[in-house]
């Protein structure tokens, strides 16, 4: 008799993810073009992984505005802040229960693998 499914509690992103999550909050600013000329704006991450990043982000963005990014990892375990730079898109932007700002997630065109190392020692 074949055991039926259960159901997956985590919603429907959870299948999609292909890379661990970290729970970790540090500076992010994105750079996007908007209306002719390169807008920036300060966020901080939620959760990251090699793959993407999940923002709080005091501004909404349209779903799949390409971005830059620049990531600044500090504090303790790292022996010296680093910085990380990648590209990606917006692919889903939630407007935070508390009404404060917007969640953002931001998949990466390639995978940051240089992060993995400092995530490992973070995480």
């Amino acid at each position: 008799m074949p055991v039926p499914k259960s159901h997956n509690s985590a919603g429907p992103y959870q299948r999609e993810r292909r890379y661990r999550r970290f729970d970790l909050q540090f500076p992010v600013c994105l750079s996007f073009p908007s209306r002719g000329t390169v807008q920036e704006l300060d966020t901080i991450s939620r959760n990251v992984s090699v793959g993407g990043l999940l923002l709080r982000s005091p501004d909404s963005l349209p779903s799949h505005t390409r971005v830059s990014l620049t990531m600044d990892l500090q504090g303790p375990p790292l022996r010296r802040p680093v910085r990380l730079v990648s590209e990606g898109k917006v692919v889903r932007v939630e407007r935070l229960e508390s009404g404060a700002g917007f969640a953002v997630a931001i998949e990466c065109e390639h995978p940051i693998t240089e992060m993995e190392n400092y995530l490992s020692a973070t995480g």
